[in-house]
């Protein structure tokens, strides 16, 4: 695609992960509300991801979280969220940019998204520390995988794209 065409798909994208922000600024000041409960995947080694090392370790590319009934401290801005989690009963403090996001659900409302990260033009792996320590528990109520419920409606980005 040139450089002076009009990026829709990443205005598309940029719009779309404001839906997740708008979502978790809405948590961090109400709480959560009924049933809903958040399941957010991320790229581990995107610029400006902090998460504790064993962690890291553990999931070297990819991560679900889950953000329902033990979660802590949540707290948003516009480029990024941090929240506390419990791991093998240690808190832990994480900080993910919404850049980092490639997969957004709550469960209860059969809701969806998936985000397309461009890692090999927004980040350099390079850049990461060469080893992080061994690796310890993850949160209790991590997701088998990173699919949202049965049923849900996820909207793909790639839709949208030229092939």
């Amino acid at each position: 695609m040139s450089e002076d065409s009009l990026r829709y798909d990443k205005m598309v994208e940029d719009a779309l992960r404001g839906v997740v922000r708008d979502a978790l600024a809405q948590t961090a000041e109400h709480g959560l509300f009924g049933d809903h409960h958040f399941y957010i995947t991320f790229r581990t080694r995107f610029p400006g991801i902090n998460l504790p090392g064993h962690i890291l370790a553990r999931h070297p590319d990819e991560m679900t979280i889950v953000l329902q009934h033990q979660f802590w401290g949540l707290e948003v801005d516009d480029e990024h969220f941090e929240v506390t989690l419990s791991f093998s009963g240690v808190s832990e403090r994480l900080s993910i940019p919404f850049a980092a996001i490639t997969g957004f659900a709550d469960p209860s409302a059969k809701f969806g998204l998936q985000f397309q990260v461009e890692d090999d033009e927004d980040y350099d792996d390079e850049d990461l520390p060469d080893e992080a320590p061994a690796a310890a528990g993850l949160p209790q109520d991590e997701p088998e995988d990173d699919v949202p419920a049965e049923g849900a409606k996820v909207i793909a980005l790639d839709a949208f794209r030229k092939k």
